[in-house]
């Protein structure tokens, strides 16, 4: 079915880069790839994003359409489920943090821009301790509390991996926007067949692939660039 007009709005408002959630304080490793000439061209930085987005998929992807599906369900143990599992997917700290810290926001927003029981008590758990409070499942429990659908969520989820690390390009790889403009026009005829794979998937097979990510991170905790966050 086609968007009416307010959801269009919607998803754009909650897609844009300028969305205050602190997406522009993250590299999602690209800093640290690009000191260390793992990534140094338009071509290298297209297999980064490319692993990025595949890796984001199988892990934030879940979370993100089980907490969409669990907030519509009215079922908030499902959510927290989703929550704490995806947190066990993340092997580093900035990871970590860069999720916790995005969701946190998220939450503190949604609470701002609707009213919601959920929302109320997800970020009151958030603030105790009790849930880790990760971004995916933020965008999951925003986008259907806004009568967004989980398809849109995905696309949403997607654009905001690439584009996060296509922007971080410019500032620290020698790359032209035109580069960054046709990697993420060439990736996004790739979400449809990916949110097929995704779709039918349970919050415990969540995984993920990507030690090269793990080892950049490391390098950056210990690292003298900081650009970024992570």
């Amino acid at each position: 079915m086609s968007l009416n007009t307010t959801e269009i709005m919607r998803l754009l408002q909650f897609t844009d880069s300028t969305f205050p959630v602190g997406t522009f304080s993250f590299s999602n490793g690209l800093e640290t790839a690009g000191f260390e000439k793992i990534v140094h061209d338009a071509r290298t930085l297209r297999e980064f994003v490319e692993s990025q987005a595949l890796q984001a998929a199988f892990t934030d992807g879940i979370a993100a359409l089980a907490a969409h599906r669990a907030y519509l369900a009215d079922d908030y143990d499902s959510i927290i489920r989703a929550d704490r599992t995806l947190m066990l997917c993340k092997m580093n700290d900035e990871a970590r943090q860069m999720l916790q810290r995005m969701g946190k926001k998220l939450a503190e927003l949604a609470r701002r821009l609707f009213e919601s029981e959920i929302v109320d008590h997800w970020l009151d758990d958030i603030r105790n301790g009790s849930a880790p409070g990760t971004y995916p499942v933020a965008q999951g429990i925003t986008f259907a509390a806004a009568g967004i659908d989980e398809k849109d969520l995905f696309c949403s989820h997607q654009y905001g991996v690439v584009n996060m690390v296509l922007s971080a390009a410019l500032r620290c790889v020698r790359v032209s926007h035109y580069d960054t403009q046709r990697i993420l026009y060439d990736m996004s005829s790739r979400i449809e067949s990916l949110y097929e794979e995704v779709k039918p998937l349970r919050v415990d097979e969540m995984h993920a692939f990507f030690p090269e990510l793990d080892i950049i991170a490391s390098l950056h905790e210990k690292g003298n660039m900081r650009m970024f966050m992570n």
